[in-house]
């Protein structure tokens, strides 16, 4: 299964988002990674907020069409999209945290 396939091969970007999102440990918010829905895979995924977060890597720049296709069909059914580029993870992890916490109506 490819989202299995996913989660064991995570990007550097993905470890370090995942290290600090995994066991409720970001404001105690439940978050799935390479979460199935609906045919797509988000790459991180809290159901109580209906809050996808994405990261995008180089091969992105390739797939823009299609990316805005499944973004606009995954918001369409409720969903919010917080997308960031693999190097704004790497390159500023506080102000990327930052961001999510404000999508999850914390601050």
């Amino acid at each position: 299964m490819k989202a299995r396939e996913l989660r064991r091969e995570l990007t550097e970007a993905e470890k370090m988002l995942w290290k600090c999102l995994r066991d409720r440990r970001f404001f105690n918010k439940k978050f799935r990674r390479q979460h199935i829905f609906r045919g797509f895979i988000l790459d991180f995924y809290c159901p109580e907020e209906k809050l996808a977060i994405e990261l995008d890597g180089p091969i992105h720049l390739k797939q823009k069409d299609y990316d805005l296709l499944r973004q606009n069909c995954i918001e369409a059914l409720g969903i919010r999209i917080l997308r960031f580029k693999n190097n704004d993870i790497k390159n500023d992890f506080k102000n990327s945290l930052q961001l999510i916490k404000k999508a999850l109506s914390l601050e």
